[in-house]
């Protein structure tokens, strides 16, 4: 059969262009289709930590992500009641430091990579379903684009379309793994408070943050069980429940956020519980949050999402599994799932969220080597 594409992705956002991106740089012929258009916001907690900076740096984009403006990071606390520690972010794997990018502008530089490589990227392009031959292998995909409707052929498409992902529910894409608890974030952007670094305050069943990033602003965020959430945000609004919440967490961040200035309106993430899905099947693939999300409170989307189109793009350039790049993704992220999980339930004595903490710095620097490519039996490493 002689295909359209040699590949289509839905979503063009960090998971989908990252994923296009390096299949278009290994030759392929590429469609990206997003229903949104270029250029536009996205709001998470957007910290990227070790292993994604070490993939930009790889992938050649660091450089021009810092030449945006975007402040490098050194150092992050942690804040456990009135105990705080301070971490010191060393070079490591080619890197000396993290970065928060906002998403327009992280989004935007992977979509031109792979625009650059060759990829096509359609906006305002919405994904309708997949084609099917007869024996039910996906062998392409109906699109909804400007004024006309189109049918086109490829080997594999490849759903990056978020969390609530169209291709997952037309692929009958099952949930494997589904977390019990989940939190509700609120977030804002601020102005005029001091860059010290990613800050990370936890007390009384709530967690919070500051995460400084483009044009000196600091996405500040706050979160906490849904029905103490909500009840904040009908009794006092988003931005009043988010100083609220902030003041329990840090009474210093508080008057932080007091003196500063608000220059964007909260936005109210809304407690879904997290999920793993089946990431592969005949002829389809996820990544991102399509295949694999888990509570923002671990910060830790945007990074596993990179590591999952990188591990897709290679397992694909090579002609290997697409099985095996399920294997290598679950055996990667069961742990840190598991984990959220537990943070997210917000039971936890502080002493408690130490242990865990502890454990995910394990499992991060376990996930670091991988991509690092430290871990020869895993085939990630350029």
């Amino acid at each position: 059969m002689r295909y359209d594409f040699d590949a289509i992705v839905i979503g063009a956002r960090c998971a989908g262009a990252a994923t296009a991106m390096q299949l278009a740089r290994g030759g392929m012929k590429v469609l990206v289709a997003d229903r949104d258009h270029a250029g536009t916001d996205t709001m998470s907690t957007h910290a990227l930590m070790r292993g994604a900076v070490i993939q930009l740096e790889r992938w050649g984009l660091l450089d021009q992500l810092l030449s945006t403006g975007v402040p490098e990071v050194t150092s992050t606390r942690f804040a456990y009641g009135d105990d705080v520690t301070e971490v010191d972010i060393r070079p490591s794997h080619g890197t000396r430091s993290l970065v928060a990018p906002r998403r327009f502008v992280l989004d935007r530089m992977l979509a031109q990579a792979a625009s650059d490589a060759g990829a096509e990227i359609t906006y305002g392009t919405s994904f309708v379903d997949v084609i099917r031959n007869q024996d039910g292998l996906v062998t392409g995909a109906i699109l909804d684009g400007p004024g006309r409707r189109q049918q086109l052929t490829a080997p594999i498409v490849i759903g990056a379309d978020g969390r609530r992902s169209t291709v997952a529910r037309r692929v009958k894409s099952e949930i494997r793994r589904k977390a019990e608890h989940a939190t509700i974030c609120i977030y804002a952007y601020y102005q005029g408070l001091p860059n010290q670094g990613y800050r990370w305050y936890y007390r009384d069943s709530l967690g919070a943050g500051a995460i400084p990033t483009h044009d000196g602003a600091h996405c500040v965020f706050a979160s906490a069980d849904p029905n103490t959430a909500r009840e904040l945000v009908r009794s006092h609004g988003s931005e009043g429940a988010l100083r609220q919440l902030l003041n329990r967490a840090d009474q210093e961040l508080a008057a932080e956020i007091e003196a500063g200035q608000l220059i964007e309106r909260p936005v109210i993430h809304g407690g879904e519980p997290g999920f793993m899905r089946d990431a592969t099947g005949p002829g389809w693939a996820l990544v991102g949050d399509a295949g694999y999300f888990k509570d923002p409170l671990t910060a830790h989307g945007i990074t596993d999402a990179f590591r999952d189109a990188e591990l897709l793009s290679r397992t694909i350039l090579s002609d290997g599994s697409l099985h095996e790049f399920q294997q290598i993704r679950d055996k990667h992220s069961v742990d840190l799932f598991n984990l959220t999980n537990r943070i997210a339930a917000l039971d936890w004595s502080l002493d408690e969220l130490k242990e865990m903490h502890k454990e995910l710095n394990r499992i991060m620097k376990a996930e670091q080597a991988m991509i690092a490519g430290e871990d020869s039996a895993l085939p990630i490493a350029a």
